[in-house]
């Protein structure tokens, strides 16, 4: 019955008029947005706007929340699922936004975002708007931690996300689990095309690698095709060929 309840209710949202100024948000402060396919940005803008109504935004240390905020932090994260479905976020319902890098009380570390393990994700705007600011350089903040979001669709961070298939499960752990190891042995080429931060455990590599998918494409490509293929069995698309290699 949950299930129905919500599937008519984002049916509902979608139906709804998207309000005067989201565009001009996206076209401004979303790069990628542009570079979509008209057919992928219908899809897209119904997304963008059940994800946006559906969770619960929320300031801390004096953030305000505003429609920018709510259609950047959404559109990041609507950008993994766009070939997927909205259902990878059942478990996510709020995002927390700091405006700037924050830390604990416990610990000086500065954070720029973290997915926890209640349905919460934790973001640094200065952060989410660095990501979008270089769409290439491999580092995003948002897609990283919605990354998290969908791998613990499946009940644990453990660097797997709800596949297709049964059958895929197999070289989805062959593939992850020989470049993983590489990472960690820093040796080449992932060393070249991943983010080191990708060696501390299986759910960090599939973060790290689900930013190279969307910002290296061309890199991941040429020097981890397995990888690469992989990422987008799962994710769909192809953002090699949206793209302009970097020169």
């Amino acid at each position: 019955m949950a299930g129905l309840i919500q599937i008519l209710r984002r049916r509902k949202l979608a139906r709804r008029a998207m309000p005067e100024g989201w565009l001009t948000i996206l076209n401004l402060q979303v790069p990628f947005y542009g570079r979509l396919a008209d057919e992928d940005r219908t899809r897209f803008l119904q997304y963008l706007k059940q994800f946006v109504w559906e969770k619960h935004f929320i300031g801390a240390g004096g953030m305000e929340i505003t429609d920018e905020v709510r259609v950047v932090i959404g559109a990041c994260a609507v950008r993994l699922i766009l070939n997927l479905s909205l259902s990878y976020y059942d478990r996510l319902t709020e995002i927390i936004v700091y405006p700037y890098v924050y830390s604990h009380r416990d610990d000086n570390r500065a954070i720029l975002g973290e997915a926890q393990d209640w349905g919460t994700v934790v973001l640094s705007w200065p952060a989410v708007l660095q990501g979008l600011a270089d769409s290439r350089d491999g580092h995003d903040t948002a897609l990283h931690e919605f990354a998290h979001v969908l791998d613990r669709a499946t009940g644990e961070f453990n660097g797997t996300p709800k596949l297709k298939s049964s059958e895929d499960y197999r070289p989805w752990a062959q593939i992850m689990s020989r470049h993983y190891l590489r990472l960690r042995q820093g040796v080449t080429p992932e060393s070249n095309s991943l983010r080191p931060y990708g060696a501390v455990n299986e759910a960090e590599f599939f973060a790290v690698a689900t930013e190279a998918y969307f910002e290296r494409p061309h890199q991941l490509k040429n020097y981890l095709p397995d990888l690469y293929a992989e990422l987008q069995e799962f994710y769909g698309g192809d953002p090699a060929s949206e793209t302009e290699p970097r020169i």
